[in-house]
Formats: C-alpha cells, structure tokens, sequence
C-alpha cells in the first residue's frame, strides 16, 4: 500500500519512515548567522568604527558576554530589551545578543523626544534600556514622564553606551554622561559575561525575535512584531535583491532602529561582510568611509540621495569602484536616481514596510533596459518592481472587493502581502492585527499600478488621493512634477479645499539654498506645462515640510494647513 496517499500535514508522524529530530530540523534563527561566521570567517573583519576594528570571532564571543551578563540582569526568556542608540558597535551586537539570551530587541528611534519614548517603553513593558551616551538626556527625560505616568523607574535598568569614533567630533559627550545616573556601562557588562555562554535559541521559529515601532504619523505608533524565521528569510531574501556577494563591504547610512536595518544587520553576518559603523550621516562622511574602506554596499532613504546630490563638489572623493546603493521609502524622483548614477553609485530601489520586514518588492533590472535612454532608465527604476524570494505574493487590489487589478498600468489599487516575511502582528493590539490581515492579505494602505510585465509602482496612500471634480490626482505623480524643477529641493502635494472642484492640489515646497527670487506662478505654470492643468497644483507655498523622525512627510500636518487657508 502506498503510504503517502492518505498523508496530511497535521499527521506527518504517522508516516512510516518519518522522523523529525534535531538531526534534521532546528527553527531557523538569524542567530545562526553570527555562529557561523565566527568559524568560518573568524579572522576576517566583522566591524569597523574609528578606531575600533573586530572580527567575526570577536564579534561572536562579546554578543555571547553580553547575552550571558543579560541573563544576570532578572531577565526572563521573552522579556523585552530597549536600545536607544544611533549605528555605533553596540546596536549591531545588541540584534545578537538580545535574542542569544532568549530576550526580544526593541530598538527606538533616535530622533524621538523624551514624551514618545516613555510611551513605547510602558507599552513594550522593557526590562532593560540601552542608551548612547549622547541620548541619555532623551533617556532621562522619558524615565522621568514614565514615574510620573505611575509607572516606576526602579524597575527598568538603564545602560550606558559610551563609543566615539574619530569623526564623532563631539567633546560633550562624557559631559553629558556625567550628569546622568545610570545602572551599567556597556563595555563593564560584555567583561563580566561568560564567553562560554550556552546560546538560548527560540523554542518556536514564531518566537518573536523584535518589536519595531511605526513612526506613527497620525496616530500612536503599533508595535511590530518580527518573527526569528521571518527575520531569517528576509535577511537572505535582502542580501539576494542586493546582489550582495561573499565579503561585502556595508557602510550604515541606513539606522539599524529601522526594520532593523532593513534585516541586513543579519545579513551582513551571513555573508562574512564588513560593517563600516556612522554615529551620524553626512556627505563628507559617506565620500571619505567609501574612499578609505572601499565600500561595496550601502542603503538610505531618499533624504540620504537628497543629502549626496547636493553637497559641494569640494566633499566629494574618487570611488575605487561603483557602490552599490538600495533605496526605499517614498518613489525616488527620476533626476536624483540620474543623478547618483553619475556620481559612482549604482542605484536600485526597494518597497515594503515596517510591517514587511523593510523590503518587500524591489526593482530587479533587466539588461534589455541598458540600452534605454537615462531619463527613460531612470522612470524604471522608480518603479516598485517584484517581490523578493521571502514573500509568497503581492498583488495589486481592489480594496473593496478585494479583486486584483488588470495589468495596464492605469488601473490603481491597494498593493497587499502574502508570505513569511510579513510581521506576526502589531503587540498587544489584536484589532489592528485583524485589520490589516483580512482577507487573508496584508493591506500596505499604499496605491499602485500593475505594468503588463509585472511590475507594480506605488501612485499614492490611500488616504493621499486628491479627488478633484471626480477625477483621482495621484500626489506622487504632481511632487514628481514639482521636484524636477531645478529650483526645487523637495516637495509634498495635499488636498485643498476647493468651492467648484472639491478639492484641488496644494503643493508644499522647499526650494534649495540659495534660492528666494522665484514666484508661486512659475511653479505653476511650470506643472501646467507638465500635466493635465487638472492635475497640476492651483496653490504653491514655500518652506520646510514637516517630517517624522524616519523622514516621512506628515501630511496630515500639511492637509490641516491647507484646510486653514479656506477654499479656493
């Protein structure tokens, strides 16, 4: 009799022959990385910061001192530990060494104020904090909300990080330090590990491995939750969109709070590579790590193109080869991928969410496109593209009837996931959960096209549509528009409140230095000449555009603005 014919999954065991052990079976961990590099790649440089230079085998046997000395802290196995820090040494080993000791990581947004931080620390129910030295204000004031919220300081235990590169150039740093109490100092805590620590490894690959935070543009932020093994996946799913062979040379431009640093703080370990740490980002830094390091990788959100494009011709360095940068967030504007592209890097754009691990989709070239003119090579890599190897689908829908949309380019839907490397949920808000997963699909919120080759390119958040005299203006199309003018530096596209059309486009900008002779109606006119006249913007206001601390545009603060100046 043929054994397998009546063979379900949930009675595996049952089939003779059949055998799950711990011969054949382990839940996938990205913990596994580093174990793996510390003997295959031990003596190869694992991180360098300044004057501080490890290897994979040093890297590995201070994650195991640290995991080992937070297991002396009253921790249990599933307790949540905080880190508020910028890309110094002590980030990286932390997404090591928390979940070696069995615990969960929560690394916080170094751009929030002391108010939002308490409220994530309460909500996480942290155990510990791990602070930068130059963040201990930020720390202390968050402690001191929490107490008087009725929570107790006594009971979370608050670490110093005290690194400094030769570029940090910050004297204060120590002086800021001394006038803060604190429980531990980073590097005391590694020396008093145990370097033969017995590594606790997930029961369930499901454990939750981080909790990341959303930026939380107009509301509170949810916590996401990161699986081991869909942080395992999507670090190798990473690394392959990347292209990212053996022994790559990683410089952090992108924060390792978000995402985690889009799963390559893992991935970098997987490919025995070199982590080139930044406290802080700028273009004089990035030409002179490039230069000296010989940089192979690097990735950043569009305000990092924005940064590099316009910096003095004097702060840039000869490369020793083509750098590899990956770029997501919000739809690059053509003329700065170009841009980029002339300056030595080589540009690919990725798409997904905190909630999708970071990357979801990326734009996987095709040679064919090579011989393409720059401008038209530069539209197609805007695009959002394909899903990586990690996801099961992604799909362009009809939110409503949740049908997927003809492949034409013009027909615009919600894009939803499918897959392992979609979070295992939001903690401790089940509602929200449930409402992002109906339908059996993960809804991005995020508007897009499907191109007859596959491709897909995000139009607008949902909740960003301008309806104007029935017709749907997509705001990425009209700030695409708007930041090809030369004078213009970045912009943002809300509704505006319009008497005959209902609503019509109001365009936020913020010219580039130097800049303060032009007029709103060159800008106007120069969409008008651009677009359908519909589609172009009747209001123009000049000025810095509001940003969360990841570097999203709030709309919701400009919406309000431009309700406040009343209908057209």
């Amino acid at each position: 009799m043929d054994q397998t014919q009546d063979f379900k999954p949930e009675s595996w065991r049952t089939v003779e022959g059949l055998l799950r052990t711990p011969a054949n079976f382990a839940p996938l961990t990205p913990i596994t990385f580093l174990e793996r590099s510390a003997k295959v790649h031990r003596d190869r440089t694992s991180l360098v910061f300044g004057p501080v230079n490890h290897t994979w085998l040093q890297t590995y046997q201070r994650c195991l001192r640290l995991a080992s000395a937070l297991t002396h802290l009253g921790t249990s196995r599933g307790d949540v530990v905080a880190a508020l820090a910028p890309n110094v040494p002590a980030m990286h080993e932390l997404h090591f060494a928390v979940p070696m000791a069995g615990l969960v990581l929560c690394p916080l947004n170094t751009r929030l104020d002391p108010s939002t931080v308490s409220v994530l620390l309460a909500h996480s129910e942290a155990k510990i904090l791990f602070v930068d030295q130059q963040l201990l204000d930020i720390a202390h004031g968050a402690l001191d909300l929490l107490v008087k919220s009725g929570g107790t300081r006594t009971s979370l235990k608050l670490v110093l990080i005290s690194q400094s590169s030769d570029d940090d150039n910050e004297d204060s740093s120590s002086s800021v330090a001394s006038n803060y109490s604190f429980d531990y100092e980073y590097e005391a805590l590694i020396k008093s590990g145990n370097s033969e620590f017995e590594v606790i490894k997930p029961r369930s690959e499901w454990d939750p491995i981080s909790i990341n935070y959303t930026s939380g543009t107009t509301s509170r932020p949810k916590g996401v939750m990161y699986s081991h093994r869909g942080a395992y996946l999507n670090s190798l799913a990473t690394v392959l969109l990347n292209e990212m062979p053996l022994y790559p040379v990683y410089l952090w431009t992108l924060p390792m709070f978000h995402c985690n640093g889009w799963c390559l703080v893992w991935g970098v370990a997987a490919q025995g590579g070199t982590n080139i740490c930044l406290r802080k980002v700028s273009p004089k830094l990035i030409f002179k790590s490039i230069s000296m390091h010989k940089v192979t990788h690097m990735a950043g959100a569009p305000t990092v193109l924005n940064m590099i494009v316009n910096c003095p011709v004097t702060e840039h360095k000869p490369f020793p080869q083509r750098v590899d940068f990956m770029t997501g967030g919000a739809p690059p504007q053509p003329h700065i991928l170009a841009k980029m592209q002339e300056l030595g890097f080589n540009m690919s754009h990725i798409y997904g969410l905190t909630e999708t691990y970071g990357p979801g989709t990326y734009c996987m070239w095709k040679p064919e496109w090579d011989s393409l003119p720059l401008e038209e090579r530069s539209k197609l890599k805007a695009r959002q593209g394909v899903p990586h190897l990690g996801l099961e689908g992604v799909e362009v829908k009809d939110p409503v009837t949740m049908e997927t949309v003809p492949d034409d380019g013009l027909t615009m839907g919600e894009v939803v996931f499918k897959g392992n490397t979609v979070m295992s949920g939001y903690y401790k808000d089940l509602e929200a959960t449930q409402k992002a997963f109906e339908g059996d699909w993960f809804h991005s919120g995020d508007l897009a096209v499907k191109h007859p080759d596959g491709y897909i390119e995000i139009k607008d958040r949902l909740k960003d549509v301008i309806i104007s005299g029935g017709e749907n203006i997509s705001s990425l199309e009209v700030e695409r528009v708007l930041c090809s003018h030369e004078a213009v530096l970045e912009a943002a596209v809300v509704a505006r409140p319009d008497n005959h059309w209902g609503e019509t486009p109001c365009g936020f900008v913020n010219l580039k230095d130097g800049i303060d002779t032009i007029k709103p109606e060159e800008i106007i006119g120069f969409c008008r000449d651009r677009l359908p006249h519909y589609m172009a913007p009747k209001t123009i206001v000049f000025g810095d555009i509001p940003k969360t601390s990841t570097g999203k545009v709030q709309k919701y603060i400009l919406r309000k603005r431009a309700e406040e100046m009343g209908s057209l």
